[in-house]
């Protein structure tokens, strides 16, 4: 590693940016390089390199029309940003890089040797494409332009100062694309599964109330209000999930309305498109999701799992490995006001369940009564 790129690496590390990479394919030496200078764990939190034909399938979930194009280099930046803010600390921007290549090897290419670079973060898509003159370098020699623009990828997607020595010749022309994406398009992208949720909490550890919140309403607030006091510990946040399991997305526009509600007093929102809870589980590790007695009941209700008992319980034991627990409140269902001891849990998943007390918090009325009475004073 020369100075130059010794200067990137610690422009990189410097920034608070943490970055998950998937490669393929080359940029090799660019690992090295950053894993050899001190504060590599300030940024990297993971690596993949789905060098086989099948480990790339399987990374894609498909076959993709190239193996080395843009367009794989940009999906695998996009899969490596979802992952990034999965593993990112609370509160510190999450970095996706992808890198596709077709470089020298040990027999003529038919094709030409390029290779293409692609980073994601909340509000850019940057890709760059390099076709290289064959014959002039050999593989290692390839690998090491393409670090260097892995690097300069990496460090223009943070804004890190640094300078950049391409080692292209006049004839070797980059073809860069970025596009820009606003609050509606993010929005967007989170509604259709591209991107799994939007995080403006700043804790590790969330006390998370999930619902659909039309309307917010007090009974919301003091409800969050009073598990996070049982906890003692955790951050209290709101989960809108963009996507219902029993009715349509919601709009960009119906988003934008119900997160205001938590602006106006306060409030910290997540918005997520996963409407099942082990799926939230998989998103908030370790979190406490706070539900009524109704959701629990329908949570360990084997009707909702194809009538399986033991679906039911893997997928809840699943819930556990996670580390998340279920502070149940009390609610009316059918009719009667219920509490966490009228059901039947089962002894393997009871000590992911706390009840919250009905001296407590108990509210009965619910966001559809609000609506139904909102709408029968028309």
């Amino acid at each position: 590693m020369d100075a130059s790129a010794r200067a990137m690496v610690e422009a990189i590390h410097a920034n608070p940016t943490q970055a998950v990479l998937y490669l393929s394919g080359g940029a090799s030496q660019a690992l090295g390089w950053l894993m050899s200078v001190p504060g590599a764990s300030n940024t990297v939190l993971e690596t993949v390199v789905p060098y086989s034909r099948m480990s790339m399938i399987q990374l894609l979930g498909k076959v993709p029309a190239q193996f080395a194009s843009r367009q794989t280099a940009e999906e695998m930046a996009l899969m490596a940003y979802n992952r990034a803010i999965k593993l990112s600390q609370p509160g510190l921007p999450a970095l996706g890089v992808g890198f596709s290549g077709s470089l020298a090897g040990k027999l003529p290419k038919l094709g030409d040797h390029r290779f293409h670079v692609s980073t994601r973060t909340s509000d850019k898509l940057w890709a760059s494409s390099v076709t290289l003159s064959k014959g002039l370098r050999t593989r290692e020699e390839e690998d090491n332009i393409s670090s260097r623009f892995l690097l300069k990828a990496i460090a223009y997607a943070i804004k890190a100062p640094a300078s950049f020595v391409s080692g292209l010749t006049n004839s070797e022309i980059p073809e860069e694309f970025e596009m820009q994406f606003d609050e509606d398009r993010e929005l967007e992208q989170l509604i259709s599964g591209q991107i799994c949720f939007k995080d403006m909490s700043k804790a590790e550890r969330k006390i998370i109330l999930s619902g659909s919140f039309n309307p917010l309403h007090d009974g919301h607030i003091k409800l969050l209000e009073v598990a996070s006091s049982i906890l003692g510990e955790g951050y209290p946040c709101f989960e809108l999930s963009a996507v219902n399991a029993d009715k349509p997305p919601l709009t960009t526009s119906q988003i934008k309305q119900r997160v205001r509600q938590f602006e106006k007093v306060g409030k910290t929102i997540i918005i997520s498109n996963q409407p099942y809870f082990y799926k939230k589980a998989e998103l908030f590790p370790g979190s406490a999701f706070v539900i009524g007695a109704d959701t629990a009941a329908r949570l360990i209700d084997p009707k909702y799992y194809g009538n399986d008992y033991g679906k039911m319980l893997d997928i809840l034991l699943g819930c556990k490995t996670t580390g998340c627990v279920f502070l149940v409140g009390g609610r009316n269902v059918g009719g009667d006001f219920k509490v966490l001891d009228d059901f039947n849990i089962p002894g393997e998943l009871r000590d992911m369940f706390v009840p919250i007390p009905p001296e407590k918090f108990r509210m009965d009325i619910s966001s559809t009564e609000m609506r139904g009475n909102r709408e029968s004073s028309k």
